[in-house]
């Protein structure tokens, strides 16, 4: 299919030219009135300039042209076009040229410096721009080097330097004595200025000066004088005066490659390219001035590395330079005119060539051409047009440059009129318009037409062209039918998922007939990315470089854009990569010898594709690169010596060490003799040596390529005569020490007897002992200086001679080392006000004064001060220091959120102070910088929608972590804001998230914030969440649904009950303020007659707590600390908040707030469930409130003495033994109000109506639940009161007795609030309590959901509760009033009952029923209740 597209693609590309071609043909045969092509073109172009400050300049540029009208000329500078109207320094001459009559050039002014170009312009046919010109000012003549007085010997060479401004060397020139200096074979001006003067003679002495002329006034060097000394004939080594440098010149040019050497003999200088001598030949390449090398007009072969070599028989140097030769850009082919039609694609051809390779850009009109949809530069630098308009009509330029040059070529586009070329419009009639223009086929990058014949078709053989354009775009393109009579059409290279508009033309003899109606079509998306390429080779070329090639991909899916070539040096493991256009690539740079894998991944629009295989090679090997390591050389006797060498580096090795090649010869001749060693030996023992003599060794590494460098030379003298090694040496002959404050010099002589080897002396020293330090010296070594010694102290010195066998005997001397003559400085005052100031996390500025300064505090000697600083942690004793010559240091790379300390002292010379006072500085808070770790997610138990997400605070928290944001969702590759966001507020470190479907993947991130932003998120955590639901059905009832928390439908305890429960209400308000005062005075009576059943109740409440799982929490269990002012009947907290008006706020969570959960059937029993709600009390005792009497203080300004509130308030004492709890917790932060902030009463009324009473806020503040539940009143009315009785809250709305409120429930962090609760009895509604059990929380009436929520208080959340609603538990409260008043409701907000503890005991009180004798019990813990009363009530 893509190679039968393809044919079907260039068959309709050659019929559309072969149609543009023979309609030019049509016109031009009948003699047309088509506009001929119009000559326009330069005859000059500017050239490149170097002017002179306050001379002319001209630049030259003239057009040649046949129209009527000649061309307008006119300059451009920098690329924008110069107005020379009122321009009386600059105008431009009638040929065209560029005449400024006075250079201006000044430090800061430079207007006339810069690139010019010329634009030709005819009227209404275009504009052609000329290839640009510098134009350069010579600077002023400044020398940076001048001659200086030398002498040189007879027959030898030298260099006069003189550098000027590189742009004025052509200007320099050279005098002797006042007199000009003829270059010649012997004196030679080198390319920087400077005069090179070879084989000396007497005539060239005298005083030498440089001049700079020609560019405004001369100006002349310093002069120096030469001398010529006489050749003494002694030997002088090979010295380079000048080396060659790499330089870069144009072909054509001239250059001059510098090599001065001297020395004596006189050396012989010749020259390389590369490996092969360098012949001179006639004259093109020739020596000057006895070794500098001279090439004339240059060629592109001439480049090269070229190198100097200088021998004189005895030494031999070489120098080594590259030399560029570039080549301007020069046009191998040039863009040629063009006829064509509207809405036909061109291409306009231009290739170049030059080095460095040009770069080629199209100007239109004077104006670049900008590649589009529509003008493409295709084939490297042709330029394509793409749907022709009127507008794209003019002359198009090839402009090519690089930095050898530039050049250009125009060329003219006509567009010529359907129907032009004086063709009679009266030959007959055209077609209509096409009929049914359809797309038979559309695909992401070609769409099929197909159409039926003009209902006219005025003719048989009928032409069609199809003209389309992109939706939005007004330049068209045509695509023609193939043959005659053919309806369809295929339109390729279109982009995907784009909307394009299509028309079709008939043609018959007579010309173009009407167009059809315009057909919009928009192409397939693609979405597909490409297959492999197929075909991936690798081949390595040279040991640097490899060459690989694969084809275009069977499944492209569309263009590919580029492929990205990997590669993968095996010994480092690192993959790289590299982007390439077409489908072959050489990489070099590679390292030899070393194996690479290499794989291709295509790229289309939509990303990359399918990666091909790895394809492994090895790179060539080469000579090594390094010679071989630590080469030794040993004297075995008078005739041999051991050579011993380590390979050469790994990187360096090449390839296989094949052996090595030991070079040595005597002294420094030039004769050598080698040996060869295979190529793991790394010694080499050379006998047949001459006694006592001196050679030089050095080895060099090979491989199969050849031999690499070799090592220094290295020199060793064989034995006069064969020594004895059979024994140690004798003791050395003598012995002498000479102390000195800090050393000792020490100097010896060797042995007496002389036929034993010597080969080394062993020192031995220490104070009273000589055997602390050791040192070895060389055989040849008579003295050494022993360093670092301690002034004034006795030394003992020893030394022996070794060879092979062992140690001689020792010679010993002591000496003791001179006093230290300069006294002891005096310390320094140190540095004082040190002061430390934060900048930002990570710096602190530290600042501080010197005493010993002058006022001024101004630093005028050598003194520098050094800091240290350290964090102000005990464990943490490691300290930072740094040295500063000022008064201040900017302390960076600091830890954010630290406390540092710092200090500072001051040194001068060898006076130092002591440390300065300390200065403490926090550095400022930052982002945190890692992810919170250790992220687990589990399913709470029963529970299977609820999850439970844990983790820990970030390593790099970078100050105090102020909440979290868990993000969620069932696609892990989702964008972050389709993630559901559950913040969490404070440093808590455990969350819930309910309502999460069954059976589902989630994925979980967590993000810490502190005060200054959001950190890092950390990796996503997968959690599959349980197929099914397990939860149990409740007693009596049905499971209740999340939509439905807690429905209380048939539970026990509820039916039968409410009558009863509101008797009691009614006999409460009726009761009144006569009950209170019988309350009192039973009060009073009952203090004596306290039953041992109460005793035994008490007893058991203490028991309960002191056995309960959270151990020491007794002492909470006191009651509240709550007095009633008599005057204003107002409970207070009696102390004092530690944070006397906190905000408190709700915690936003839509949708499934953390810590809510539906009542279940069973209390939670789970032991890794209470073991985790007992490990995490420690993250929550910062944020907590640990009693009641902690809590009180939270919100003082609710709480509303009585004569500052309207009539018949209602007070609440709330719970008096359970809620003096540790697990109080409060939030704060700045929160938004929740979703479900409703306190839900169950019942089966219909119209909710509000509760027509209020009670002032509950001591008890927010648990910690993230949901705020307001409360809401009842929407029973109440009783008709009397003047008898008092206006009392429903029980209702102070408890729940059947777990059915659901605004909070308790979660790890919170452990059961009925943790704390006195095994006792609950006080469950019953038929025949009590009337006076106002104390305790009578039975709900059935009531519906009230809705009504109060606006005028913030609202607070319901302490949570999970207890199940078969056992019913309740908190006992007391309701206190006043009486005859009437009040406007308020709402007030109710903890919830806390849950019972999960012991056995608890169960069977819970499930126990009231019995006979409940009355008479309960009316028992009334009295105890009453004593209470009565002893606040009656307290002094």
């Amino acid at each position: 299919m893509a190679e039968r597209g393809a044919l079907s693609l260039l068959s309709l590309l050659c019929l559309t030219f072969l149609y543009a071609a023979t309609t030019v043909a049509k016109h031009v045969d009948k003699g047309t009135a088509a506009q001929p092509f119009s000559p326009f073109w330069f005859t000059v172009e500017p050239q490149d300039t170097l002017a002179v400050r306050g001379a002319p300049a001209l630049l030259n540029c003239s057009a040649h042209s046949d129209a009527a009208t000649p061309a307008r000329v006119e300059w451009k500078k920098d690329g924008t076009f110069m107005s020379l109207v009122s321009d009386e320094r600059r105008r431009v001459l009638p040929d065209g040229s560029l005449l400024i009559t006075q250079v201006v050039h000044s430090k800061h002014n430079k207007p006339d410096e810069g690139t010019y170009q010329c634009v030709a312009t005819i009227e209404n046919l275009g504009s052609i721009s000329s290839r640009t010109a510098r134009l350069s000012v010579a600077g002023m003549p400044r020398f940076t080097s001048q001659p200086a007085p030398a002498s040189v010997r007879l027959g030898d060479s030298q260099v006069m330097p003189c550098e000027v401004n590189p742009d004025l060397v052509p200007f320099t020139r050279w005098e002797r004595d006042r007199q000009a200096l003829e270059p010649g074979a012997r004196l030679v001006q080198l390319p920087g200025g400077a005069l090179l003067l070879s084989n000396a003679s007497e005539a060239d002495a005298g005083l030498y000066r440089c001049l700079v002329e020609n560019v405004g006034p001369a100006k002349a060097s310093d002069e120096a004088l030469l001398q010529i000394l006489p050749e003494t004939g002694e030997e002088r080594k090979l010295e380079f005066l000048m080396q060659p440098v790499a330089t870069t010149k144009v072909v054509g040019a001239s250059v001059l490659l510098p090599c001065v050497v001297t020395g004596y003999p006189a050396p012989y200088v010749r020259w390389m390219l590369g490996d092969k001598l360098l012949e001179e030949s006639g004259g093109r390449v020739e020596v000057v001035g006895g070794g500098s090398l001279q090439i004339n007009n240059l060629t592109e072969e001439d480049a090269g590395v070229y190198t100097c070599m200088a021998d004189n028989g005895n030494a031999t140097v070489e120098a080594q330079a590259q030399l560029t030769v570039q080549v301007p850009p020069q046009f191998a082919k040039r863009p040629a005119n063009i006829y064509a039609h509207e809405s036909m694609d061109i291409v306009f051809e231009c290739e170049v060539t030059g080095s460095p390779a040009p770069t080629v850009k199209w100007v239109k009109n004077g104006d670049a051409v900008i590649p589009s949809d529509y003008f493409k530069i295709i084939k490297e630098h042709n330029l394509q047009v793409l749907g022709l308009v009127k507008s794209d009509e003019g002359f198009y330029q090839c402009l090519a440059e690089n930095d050898a040059g530039n050049i250009q070529s125009s060329a003219q586009l006509i567009i010529l009129e359907h129907g032009s070329g004086g063709v009679a419009s009266a030959a007959g009639p055209t077609p209509s318009a096409p009929r049914d223009v359809v797309a038979s086929l559309v695909s992401t990058r070609f769409i099929k037409l197909t159409w039926r014949p003009p209902a006219e078709p005025h003719g048989d053989e009928l032409t069609y062209s199809v003209f389309y354009s992109q939706e939005g775009i007004s330049r068209e393109r045509v695509v023609n039918t193939s043959r005659p009579g053919e309806m369809q059409v295929t339109i390729q290279s279109l982009m995907p998922d784009t909307k394009y508009r299509f028309r079709v033309v008939a043609h018959n003899s007579n010309g173009q007939g009407e167009s059809s109606a315009a057909l919009r079509v928009a192409t397939q998306a693609e979405v597909q990315v490409p297959g492999p390429a197929p075909n991936l080779q690798a081949v390595s070329n040279t040991p640097s470089s490899v060459s690989l090639s694969w084809d275009t991909p069977l499944t492209g899916n569309g263009e590919i854009l580029t492929y990205k070539l990997y590669y993968t040096d095996k010994s480092l493991g690192s993959e790289q990569d590299v982007d390439i256009g077409g489908l072959s690539y050489t990489m070099t740079g590679l390292k030899k010898y070393t194996e690479y894998s290499f794989r291709v991944v295509a790229y289309n629009k939509h990303g990359p594709g399918v990666s091909t295989e790895d394809v492994t090679v090895r790179t060539l090997s080469d000579v090594p690169s390094a010679p071989p390591q630590n080469l030794t050389l040993e004297v075995q006797n008078s005739k041999s010596i051991m050579v011993r060498w380590q390979p050469p580096p790994p990187g360096a090795q090449n390839g296989d060490i094949t052996g090595y090649k030991i070079r040595y010869r005597k002294g420094t001749r030039k004769s050598e003799a080698a040996e060869t060693t295979g190529g793991t030996q790394l010694y080499q023992l050379i006998d047949g040596l001459e006694r006592g003599t001196e050679y030089t060794f050095r080895v060099s590494a090979m491989t199969v390529n050849g031999t690499g460098p070799a090592t220094e030379w290295t020199a060793a003298e064989t034995f006069e005569s064969d020594l004895d090694e059979s024994r140690v040496p004798d003791i050395p002959s003598s012995l002498h020490v000479r102390p000195l404050v800090n050393s000792i010099v020490v100097s010896w002589t060797p042995p007496e007897n002389q036929d034993i080897v010597v080969r080394g002396y062993t020192i031995g020293y220490g104070i009273g002992s000589p055997h602390a330090q050791t040192i070895k010296v060389d055989y040849k070594q008579r003295y050494y200086s022993i360093e670092n010694l301690d002034p004034s102290s006795h030394y003992v010195i020893t030394l022996k001679a070794f060879n092979n066998v062992g140690e001689g005997i020792p010679v010993y001397e002591s000496a003791i080392t001179r006093p230290q003559s300069v006294p002891d400085p005096t310390p320094m005052l140190p540095p004082v006000g040190v002061q430390a100031s934060v900048l930002s996390h990570d710096t602190i500025k530290v600042t501080w004064a010197d005493n010993s300064l002058p006022k001024n505090q101004k630093i005028t000697d050598t003194r520098y001060y050094t800091v240290r600083w350290k964090t102000n942690i005990p464990a943490n004793t490691k300290m930072k220091t740094a040295n500063t010559t000022s008064l201040s240091y900017m302390v960076t790379g600091l830890k954010p959120n630290t406390l540092y300390e710092f200090s500072v002292m001051v040194t001068k010379g060898r006076r130092t102070s002591t440390w300065s006072m300390t200065a403490q500085g926090t550095t400022f808070e930052t982002i945190p910088s890692s992810s919170p770790k250790d992220v687990t997610v589990v399913s709470k138990e029963s529970k299977p929608r609820t999850i439970i997400v844990n983790w820990q605070p970030p390593s790099e928290a970078n100050g105090k972590i102020t909440g979290y944001i868990i993000y969620y969702s069932t696609d892990v590759n989702a964008e972050v804001h389709d993630w559901v966001i559950e913040p969490v507020v404070g440093n808590r470190l455990t969350h819930q998230i309910q309502d999460l479907t069954l059976d589902t993947t989630y994925y979980f991130k967590i993000q810490a914030r502190n005060s200054k932003g959001m950190g890092p998120m950390s990796e996503a955590v997968q959690f599959r969440t349980p197929k099914t639901s397990n939860l149990p059905v409740k007693p009596g009832g049905s499971q209740p649904s999340p939509d439905n928390f807690g429905s209380p439908v048939g539970k026990p305890g509820m039916t039968g009950s409410g009558e009863n429960h509101i008797l009691v209400i009614v006999i409460i308000i009726s009761v009144g303020a006569f009950t209170i005062i019988v309350v009192v005075v039973g009060a009073f009576l009952c203090t004596r007659r306290t039953t041992s059943h109460q005793k035994k109740k008490r007893a058991a409440s203490k028991s309960s707590n002191g056995s309960h799982k959270y151990k020491g929490n007794s002492k909470d269990l006191k009651p509240p600390d709550l007095w009633i002012h008599h005057e204003r009947l107002e409970l207070k907290p009696m102390d004092k908040s530690p944070e006397p008006n906190p905000v408190m706020t709700d915690t936003p969570i839509p949708r499934t707030s953390q810590d809510i959960t539906p009542a279940d059937g069973g209390l939670e029993s789970s032991a890794h469930l209470q073991q985790r709600r007992n490990s995490y009390r420690g993250h929550e005792s910062e944020d907590s409130m640990s009693t009641l009497a902690g809590r009180r203080g939270m919100r003082p300004k609710m709480m509303m003495p009585f004569d500052a509130q309207p009539p018949q308030p209602v007070i609440s004492a709330h719970p008096i033994h359970s809620l003096d709890n540790h697990h109080h917790h409060y939030h704060m932060g700045s929160l938004a109000p929740a979703t479900r902030s409703y306190l839900y009463h169950q019942g089966s009324g219909q119209h909710p109506r509000p509760h027509a009473c209020a009670t002032p806020l509950s001591h008890l503040d927010r648990v910690d639940s993230t949901e705020s539940v307001r409360n809401t009143p009842s929407s029973e009315p109440l009783p008709p009161a009397t003047a008898s009785s008092q206006a009392s809250c429903p029980s209702e709305l102070l408890a729940d007795p059947e777990g059915s409120y659901h605004g909070s429930s308790t979660t790890e962090e919170e452990p059961s609030y009925a943790s704390n609760l006195p095994p006792h009895r609950p006080a469950h509604p019953h038929p025949h309590a009590h009337p006076l059990k106002s104390f305790a929380v009578p039975a709900i009436p059935a009531t519906s959901h009230a809705t009504y929520e109060s606006p005028a208080l913030p609202s607070t959340p319901l302490l949570a509760q999970t207890g199940p609603p078969s056992h019913p538990h309740v908190v006992k409260t007391a309701s206190i009033g006043t009486l005859g008043r009437t009040r406007t409701p308020m709402p007030v907000t109710v903890p919830n009952a806390p849950d019972v503890p999960e012991t056995s005991k608890m169960l069977e009180d819970v499930d126990s029923s009231y019995e006979p004798d409940e009355l008479t019990e309960e009316m028992a813990h009334l009295e105890g209740l009453m004593k209470d009363l009565n002893a606040i009530t009656t307290a002094p």
